[in-house]
């Protein structure tokens, strides 16, 4: 063989291997006590696996993940700024994928992720400053005001009805949902009071928040609802409210937890939950990631909708992890359907 047709190929063999090699990710969740967050983590991780296994079959680049869980609390917010730091810095990722812990923290490391030229996807909550490539989240909006809708249209419009909300302002998802809450009662014509305000988004602050929710308002009647902003914080403000026998409060919250499902069954409390599906938020911020490591055109934003689980509307829902149902009639109101539909922004 000549010896510049011996160059040519081990030219296009090295280009080969290049071409085939492994994209690095990192991945940045937040909390392993979060159920939600961890079916999210697992379809990430599914798809990454689905991924790997046609790159195998094609000879195209895998995906190798790099990942870090930030934790609870303060302290989670400020892991999650090292451990992206660390990603930028040591770990020399292709592309990071993250959870924020809070909406104003990793400013100043996506904003050095941009200078570097790596790509940030951020799934569930955004980033206030810099530049992400994409962001795939829950319809929030809508799963605050399927919640609104669904408990305000258990109470006339005479009705004043005394609301206790369990909020989480530092994320965009949370406030999102406060706000479709809100908006669902008033264009619906509900008044309202609200009686106090607490913070809570995990067991442990939730606990802390029912304990003091049954101690400030002991009579009962004293509360008509509880609005809890996700299923972490409000399964064991359920928890509460039953021990101390408040069994008259309607409790409406968001995640779709498969113990509030079961408390819906039981007619424990909750009468509402709007569900994610929080396998498919993992499964798309993983194909969208690999779609942009791959030089396709990716979407800014996908919302992915939320599921009214309620006694009439559960046997329709496919689970955490499961595909979006077709839409249906809402029993509660007539001639309104339940929006099935994805919201992709270019």
């Amino acid at each position: 063989m000549p010896r510049t047709i011996i160059i040519v190929a081990i030219a296009l063999a090295t280009s080969l291997c290049v071409s085939a090699k492994d994209f690095r990710i990192g991945v940045l969740y937040w909390s392993s006590n979060i159920e939600g967050q961890v079916a999210m983590a697992k379809g990430l991780e599914s798809e990454a696996k689905k991924i790997n296994a046609l790159s195998k079959k094609k000879s195209t680049p895998g995906v190798k993940l790099i990942k870090y869980v930030a934790g609870d609390g303060e302290n989670g917010v400020e892991n999650q700024i090292d451990q992206m730091n660390r990603l930028i810095d040591i770990d020399k990722v292709d592309l990071i994928i993250v959870q924020p812990t809070d909406n104003a923290a990793l400013v100043k490391p996506l904003k050095r992720a941009n200078e570097k030229n790596i790509p940030v996807i951020a799934y569930d909550q955004y980033i206030l400053e810099g530049k992400l490539t994409s962001y795939i989240t829950s319809n929030n909006y809508q799963a605050g005001y399927l919640v609104g809708e669904y408990l305000g249209s258990k109470f006339s419009s005479k009705y004043e009805i005394k609301l206790i909300l369990v909020e989480y302002p530092l994320v965009s998802s949370t406030v999102e949902r406060v706000d479709g809450f809100f908006d669902a009662l008033t264009e619906n014509g509900k008044k309202f009071k609200i009686l106090k305000t607490y913070q809570a988004v995990e067991p442990v602050s939730g606990k802390k928040a029912g304990k003091q929710i049954v101690k400030d308002f002991p009579d009962k009647g004293s509360i008509d609802v509880i609005f809890t902003i996700n299923d972490g914080g409000g399964i064991s403000i359920v928890n509460e409210i039953n021990k101390a026998k408040r069994t008259e409060i309607l409790v409406g919250s968001i995640d779709g937890d498969p113990v509030s499902v079961k408390n819906i069954k039981n007619n424990r409390s909750t009468v509402i939950d709007s569900a994610q599906f929080c396998g498919d938020i993992g499964r798309k911020s993983m194909s969208v990631a690999y779609d942009k490591l791959m030089g396709k055109k990716v979407p800014k934003k996908i919302l992915i909708p939320t599921f009214p689980i309620t006694k009439e509307t559960m046997s329709r829902y496919t689970g955490w992890m499961g595909a979006v149902p077709i839409s249906f009639e809402k029993p509660w109101k007539k001639g309104v359907f339940w929006n099935s539909s994805y919201k992709t922004y270019k």
